[in-house]
């Protein structure tokens, strides 16, 4: 498996790749304790793009695991999760964070947050999301309790934890790392994580 160079992605920052099919992404959680929202478009339409809600059917759990596919909301694969080297605890629930959520959280001026870095990350390679799907959360530990209770736990990955997702189709992979620091979601320090491009 051949290598690129480590690309940076910045702390409260987005970034987006173009991956054609049969090439890979790893993204790495450098210091251990950092989200990275995921999102994937299928580069033929960007109206396609990897959907939390149909994939959650069809793999039958809320945590994708290494070995299953992720799948659009047209129900086609378009990543394959091929290694995750943390203890598999990722979030398919929640949304992206916005401006609107961290004045939810009482924020009265301007927070940075996952969904304008989407905006940014794609606006870096001259395409615009035409909406913002709920990401997958790499490395968000939000525990749902057996009433169906979710909480806000830190991360269990450890630093140089890693994950490699290999294109199933031509398509677009945009990341944010994640700028909460109000709740522990990370550790309440937000860093940067890095990601290469395998082939």
């Amino acid at each position: 498996m051949s290598t690129s160079e480590i690309f940076t992605l910045p702390a409260r920052r987005g970034r987006a790749c173009r991956l054609s099919k049969g090439q890979a992404i790893k993204i790495i959680n450098t210091h251990g304790h950092q989200v990275v929202d995921t999102w994937a478009f299928s580069a033929e339409d960007l109206h396609e793009f990897m959907s939390m809600e149909h994939m959650r059917p069809t793999i039958g759990t809320i945590f994708p695991r290494k070995g299953h596919d992720l799948f659009t909301n047209r129900r086609r694969a378009i990543l394959h999760f091929e290694e995750d080297t943390s203890p598999g605890i990722h979030d398919t629930l929640l949304a992206a964070c916005d401006d609107y959520r961290y004045g939810l959280l009482g924020c009265t001026e301007y927070h940075d947050n996952c969904t304008d870095n989407l905006h940014a990350g794609m606006r870096q390679i001259g395409l615009e999301p035409p909406e913002v799907p709920s990401p997958l959360n790499l490395w968000m530990n939000i525990p749902v309790d057996k009433e169906g209770k979710t909480g806000w736990g830190e991360p269990v990955s450890k630093a140089g934890d890693y994950v490699i997702l290999r294109a199933k189709m031509d398509c677009i992979v945009a990341m944010s790392a994640c700028p909460q620091d109000i709740l522990p979601i990370n550790k309440g320090k937000t860093v940067e994580a890095h990601y290469q491009i395998l082939s």
